[in-house]
């Protein structure tokens, strides 16, 4: 993969450089929004402000061992770029793909890399954003001015991850890393190592260290839900046999998954308790009927109350079974110096703790965001089907989904932009705000999301932060693709929870 470095100016502009569109992220989101822009609206002038020194995101920022997607690549990939790869993909491989949608459809010239943004001001005056980066390579402040504001810069903090304070961590003589930061030169081989969490995270690293360890200690607080299989798609394969076109091949295997998918989730409302059997069965058979199924490997909560990650060839079951790994299901007491001691009075002694214990909610890129003078206090809104919030102008967020991939949501956002973009310039307008209707000003408000509904923990922790939401799908994130690839679409733009000037 090569970085692509095009489009970074020379020397500070004495003027703010103007474009109609600004993408704050060089992500899946934001690389796919600046491929919809130029489909479906090549008289913008757009940019791409990207802090990193290349586009991924999450895939180049995340250096630990064996990242992988947790989601399909043939939903997880854009509609409009077949993949041709395995269901389950590395990092490295999802670079890839991306610089290839970069490179054909000329993408690069758009970004800016290396550039971070510290402050975004709105003025009602001249109904513009004026955004202010700091460029990498030598501190210099940057200024644009943009009509429209697309924010594609994700949900966490890509370089800081969270980790509890535990009593006693100081006291440890070992080394303790979060998967976020991940030194380069971390020397694992031959050492105990224990790694903290039961999420996707964890169930990649554990299998991927564990035959160069001493030993690996997969220690957690609580079992989740995982879901071994082959890393393959037999359907691809089959249709790959017969030599049909990998753009219908990506169409059809898409929609098939996604109708999976669908079943899936419904069931695991409707069927928990069958569903719950289901996925613990997976799981032994792995392990085989005298593994503590019960204790390690069943949740506490229904299925799809938390994401449920894929486990390729069931490959952190097999390190279990190789005696290569360990899974302890059990509290912190304290670090010690030789390692953990457990609130059961066992001790895990360890070289490296690794604390794979999820991420720092990342409300709005940490940005510094002012309304017409005002600082926007983000909890203060009510959310528009999750994109957009009352009393901020000319923004939309991308929020993804939770059980489906993120880029599903992320096509779909685009093409509500560019379709939003082409009714302000219809209708001559150049603000549009989301603002609560008559019939909606009493309506009840609670937080983000119903925690009975989904209650990861990086959720709950930040649930204070962000926008709220009422009791209509107009002001939710409903989390339910197979309802908004209809609802989205359909939007009337001129319904009065938009206020046009």
């Amino acid at each position: 993969m090569e970085t692509n470095t095009l489009a970074q100016p020379e020397a500070q502009s004495a003027s703010p450089e103007h474009f109609d569109v600004l993408i704050v992220g060089a992500g899946i989101s934001g690389i796919g929004g600046a491929y919809h822009l130029t489909k479906q609206r090549p008289q913008t002038s757009f940019v791409v402000l990207e802090a990193l020194e290349s586009f991924g995101g999450t895939w180049l920022s995340h250096q630990y061992p064996g990242i992988r997607s947790d989601s399909d690549l043939y939903t997880f990939g854009y509609r409009f770029k077949p993949w041709v790869g395995p269901p389950i993909a590395t990092a490295a491989e999802i670079l890839t793909y991306m610089d290839e949608v970069i490179e054909e459809n000329d993408l690069g010239r758009h970004v800016r890399y290396g550039h971070k943004i510290t402050k975004a001001v709105w003025s009602s005056q001249t109904n513009l954003w004026t955004i202010t980066a700091v460029r990498a390579e030598d501190g210099a402040t940057r200024t644009f001015t943009t009509n429209f504001l697309w924010m594609c810069q994700g949900y966490y903090r890509q370089l800081d991850g969270y980790t509890p304070e535990w009593e006693g961590m100081d006291s440890f003589k070992g080394q303790i890393v979060h998967p976020q930061n991940w030194p380069k030169d971390l020397d694992y081989k031959g050492k105990r190592v224990i790694v903290i969490g039961s999420g996707a995270t964890a169930a990649t690293l554990v299998p991927a260290i564990a035959g160069d360890c001493q030993h690996v200690t997969l220690l957690q607080r609580s079992p989740t839900y995982f879901i071994p299989g082959r890393n393959e798609n037999e359907l691809a394969d089959t249709l790959r046999t017969l030599q049909i076109d990998e753009t219908w091949i990506h169409e059809i295997v898409r929609r098939k998954v996604l109708h999976d998918q669908a079943e899936f989730t419904r069931r695991s409302i409707e069927e928990s308790e069958v569903v719950r059997g289901e996925l613990l069965e997976g799981v032994k058979a792995f392990l085989g009927p005298d593994f503590d199924i019960a204790k390690h490997f069943t949740p506490s909560y229904r299925p799809w109350r938390q994401r449920i990650a894929f486990v390729p060839d069931g490959d952190l079951f097999q390190g279990i079974n190789a005696g290569k790994a360990t899974v302890v299901t059990d509290h912190i007491d304290r670090f010690t110096e030789k390692g953990i001691l457990l609130k059961s009075g066992e001790t895990l002694e360890a070289d490296i703790i690794i604390s794979a214990t999820g991420f720092k909610l990342n409300v709005l890129g940490d940005i510094a965001f002012e309304i017409d003078g005002k600082p926007l206090n983000f909890a203060d809104t009510v959310t528009y089907r999750g994109m957009m919030f009352t009393g901020v102008p000319n923004m939309i967020w991308v929020f993804g989904y939770f059980r489906a991939s993120w880029t599903l949501r992320a096509d779909l956002i685009s093409d509500f932009v560019c379709r939003l973009l082409k009714h302000m310039e219809d209708k001559g307008v150049h603000k549009v705000v989301p603002t609560l209707r008559p019939e909606d000003k009493d309506m009840p408000l609670s937080g983000w999301i119903d925690p009975e509904n989904f209650n990861p923990g990086y959720l709950m922790r930040g649930m204070h932060l962000l926008p709220r939401r009422g009791d209509k799908p107009e002001w939710q994130h409903t989390q339910d693709y197979w309802a908004e690839k209809d609802e989205i679409p359909a939007i009337n733009l001129d319904d009065p929870a938009f206020s046009y000037a």
